[in-house]
């Protein structure tokens, strides 16, 4: 064991090759440049982008409510129909249909000609705001469609709506 350690220590490893040049060391590794966030997409360009089912399931076009045996626009009706005409200015291309409905309470001929005040005095009331004739139709449902179950003051006042539907774009 002795013979070994002296031989091993009396032969120094050979010195490296002289005409190698010598390599530099890599620079440190510098990670890469976070990827930029897409570009923003405006409120506008996203509504475009989604179908009319889409754009129906999750309306920027809100319900305007009445009451009881009346088709007149309340105050609170108007601020939600100049909201809807102000979203209807940004997307000029949307054609609508104003559907107006009915509580349970009623005849059907009743109901059905009540719906029709009901989108009539709507449509009259964003006419009245500018909108363009051509991009608004009426409909009434009656009671046909309720979006409440139930006999409920809640519920029955619920019902009683015009309701905005995006038709073409």
């Amino acid at each position: 064991a002795l013979c070994r350690a002296a031989i091993s220590s009396s032969n120094p490893p050979p010195p490296p090759p002289t005409n190698q040049t010598r390599r530099t060391p890599p620079p440190p590794s510098v990670p890469p440049p976070a990827p930029s966030p897409p570009p923003a997409i405006s409120e506008e360009e996203e509504l475009e982008s989604r179908s009319l089912e889409d754009l129906n399931r999750e309306s920027p076009l809100r319900p305007v409510f009445f009451d009881y045996d009346r088709s007149e626009v309340s105050s609170q009706g108007q601020v939600v129909l100049q909201a809807n005409a102000e979203v209807l200015r940004r997307n000029p291309s949307w054609v609508i249909t104003i559907e107006g409905h009915c509580d349970e309470r009623g005849s059907p001929e009743y109901n059905l000609g009540l719906g029709e005040r009901r989108a009539l005095m709507a449509q009259e009331y964003l006419l009245g705001l500018g909108l363009a004739s051509d991009r608004i139709n009426t409909v009434s449902y009656g009671k046909e469609f309720p979006f409440e179950s139930g006999r409920t003051a809640e519920a029955l006042s619920r019902n009683r709506r015009a309701h905005f539907v995006i038709t073409d774009r």
